[in-house]
């Protein structure tokens, strides 16, 4: 039974775009900030990578992000741009799964990368003189790597969940990309477990990176205003001021979509919500932290001056 129910239904429609009236300047202004996304964390990429004097913690830590944040775009944005060239608004059953699957595992990484980039703050901060001794490579490449195999246990789990549903009636996702709780909506079964688990795996696996970064911030904050000078105090907070920025637009806008009562939720407002962190937040990731940063600046200067002018 469950199998011919999840048969009548082999494919959504997604109206994200399409239900717009400006829908040529929306695509024009979804393609301008994909490739905005991708030329300014594949530079950074490039500056990393290519600069010895930036193969340290923070800067491994942020490459991760600026990865993370390349696939998180290309798992939403392309399929919408190409559904608005070719005049479709559908996909499959097992790509709206998929979809999920990555979108949901990049999500976890952002979380989790932030996390790990504010204990690497906390800890040039705050123990200034043991930092090369417990921000050891090793020690960095295995939070990574942890931070992997948790975040694909963790969106397994939801998908495995979400596969044993039944959709046999309305097929209608008004978003431009496969969101779990759209699509929970439309589901003739029973969701209970559904919802149970992401309330309370799902916002766990959200809250915790989320509390470690503040109890690095309150112990950072703490060990500034024990400096006696206001030049030092201005140079620890400006170390971390991008990274600041960064969690509180991550932050910001997940908890906008997944933490509000549903009562308060409307198509509109979702949108716009999971726009911002699907699509604006990794567009501006890049900005943020090239922008307020001189040694990364000054790799990126190197970069395109070697691009431009090759030996």
């Amino acid at each position: 039974m469950r199998g011919a129910n999840q048969s009548s239904v082999s494919e959504f429609f997604l109206l994200g775009l399409s239900r717009q009236p400006q829908q040529q300047l929306l695509f024009v202004l979804f393609l301008s900030m994909y490739l905005a996304t991708v030329l300014g964390n594949v530079l950074i990429l490039l500056a990393i990578s290519t600069d010895s004097r930036l193969h340290i913690p923070m800067y491994f830590f942020l490459s991760n992000l600026s990865f993370v944040d390349v696939c998180f775009s290309s798992t939403t944005v392309p399929k919408m741009l190409t559904n608005h060239i070719l005049g479709s608004e559908t996909i499959s059953f097992s790509g709206c799964l998929t979809q999920m699957y990555f979108l949901f595992m990049f999500v976890d990484m952002d979380n989790f990368l932030l996390a790990e980039m504010a204990y690497d703050r906390f800890v040039a901060v705050c123990h200034p003189l043991h930092y090369t001794t417990k921000m050891t490579p090793q020690l960095c490449v295995l939070l990574v790597a942890g931070s992997w195999v948790i975040a694909n246990l963790n969106v397994l789990l939801h998908t495995l969940l979400m596969a044993r549903l039944s959709f046999c009636a309305d097929n209608t996702i008004p978003h431009f990309f496969c969101d779990v709780l759209p699509v929970l909506k439309l589901s003739c079964s029973d969701t209970y477990i559904n919802d149970i688990m992401i309330l309370t795996e799902g916002a766990l696996i959200t809250i915790t990176p989320f509390v470690c970064i503040l109890i690095s911030y309150i112990c950072i904050t703490c060990a500034v205003l024990r400096v006696p000078s206001t030049k030092g105090k201005w140079k620890a907070f400006s170390t971390c001021g991008s990274h600041l920025a960064v969690v509180s637009l991550h932050y910001g806008t997940i908890f906008a979509v997944f933490f509000n009562p549903s009562s308060s939720h409307s198509a509109e407002t979702d949108t716009a919500a999971t726009v911002m962190y699907t699509v604006v937040t990794p567009m501006l990731n890049p900005f943020i932290y090239s922008l307020r940063n001189k040694d990364l600046k000054g790799a990126l200067r190197t970069l395109i001056g070697r691009k431009r002018f090759p030996t």
